[in-house]
């Protein structure tokens, strides 16, 4: 069985150094002393980019509070818990009015009502940290409503839009001259790319991270970092594993890296492949065969969470497969009644008892 490599877990571990030394940064420059304090005793409980996140909406928030509120203020490091106890829930509605469009550093940003409400939970859990810790005496954050969300419909590849796209891929039909020109270069590996997502429901970030000696053809599985750094083994079918493969035999002809502690996928500079640089490619080969669709690698992912939940019925393993710790998330986002469903219960519910001969 594969075993994880050193490259391998080298590559979560820059990758979440790069984050602590953003937020290390958003902590001395952009946010209150106090949040230091938050921020240590968030850290075992959340990943790296969770916090990052938090210390962005923060950072956001309190620049808010500096422009309409405490507009004496020339620093955000003057903002003390007095001051913070000092905001209101209708300083909050205001803030999440204020996100609907706003300058920051000179550039115009715009959020609609699910920015809004990550925003609000990132403020909802600084003010919750604080009141618990008895820091201050009134929780308002708590007092304010989330913004109502509408459900979205769910975007996906249907039928033969699975096929054509990895042929479209593979071959380089409807690409222009300009595009041909790279596509040969980089044809074999987009297509195992699409073929893996496809096949698996694998994550964009799982899937830059993987390394050549995570993959074991010998049970066709796979090893994934997931969110918050456990590991897990997948699997994959015949289709995934030719693709891989192809690819990995490509690389061997074109003398690409293929040892055992290097990456799997390769950009055209023999390093790692970037999350953009898949991004990217998905949407180039989306545009040809859907061009309709927004189709994004998470795109990708929602296709195979779906066919596995049409193919088996069972939420829980769709739930595993895909990694999601709160099965909750995969019923919202997989287990939609589709229209071939709603056509399948038509005439199951009888009104009037069938006639007898």
């Amino acid at each position: 069985m594969a075993t994880t490599s050193k490259n391998n877990s080298n590559f979560y571990v820059e990758r979440n150094n790069r984050n602590l030394a953003v937020i290390d940064e958003l902590l001395e420059k952009e946010l209150p002393d106090f949040c230091g304090d938050y921020f240590l005793a968030i850290d075992s409980q959340t990943s790296t980019l969770t916090r990052l996140n938090y210390a962005h909406d923060l950072k956001i928030f309190f620049y808010f509070l500096m422009t309409k509120r405490f507009k004496s203020y020339t620093s955000v490091k003057q903002f003390t818990l007095e001051d913070l106890e000092s905001v209101t829930n209708n300083d909050i509605e205001m803030f999440l009015a204020f996100l609907s469009r706003y300058t920051y550093q000179d550039k115009q940003h715009v959020c609609n009502d699910r920015a809004k409400a990550r925003k609000l939970s990132s403020v909802r859990a600084m003010f919750k940290y604080f009141f618990n810790r008895g820091m201050i005496s009134v929780d308002n954050a708590a007092k304010v409503a989330t913004p109502k969300l509408h459900e979205k419909p769910i975007i996906r590849l249907e039928g033969d839009e699975v096929y054509d796209i990895i042929d479209v891929a593979e071959t380089g039909q409807g690409l222009s001259p300009h595009q041909r020109v790279f596509h040969e270069k980089t044809k074999v590996r987009d297509g195992a790319i699409l073929t893996l997502f496809l096949g698996t429901g694998i994550r964009i970030s799982e899937l830059v991270g993987l390394n050549n000696e995570d993959i074991n053809f010998n049970d066709n599985s796979f090893i994934v970092t997931r969110k918050g750094g456990s590991k897990s083994i997948l699997y994959f079918d015949d289709d995934v594993a030719n693709a891989l493969k192809r690819y990995m035999d490509y690389k061997q002809e074109t003398d690409l890296p293929v040892g055992p502690k290097d990456a799997l996928f390769l950009s055209s500079q023999k390093k790692r492949i970037t999350v953009r640089a898949v991004e990217n490619a998905v949407q180039k080969y989306a545009k040809i065969v859907s061009p309709l669709k927004k189709i994004s690698p998470h795109k990708l992912r929602s296709t195979y969470g779906t066919a596995l939940y049409k193919a088996t019925g069972d939420i829980y393993v769709v739930a595993d497969v895909l990694g999601h710790k709160d099965v909750n998330t995969t019923r919202k986002h997989y287990a939609a009644i589709s229209d071939d469903i709603r056509r399948s219960v038509v005439g199951k519910v009888k009104l009037r008892p069938d006639e007898e001969d």
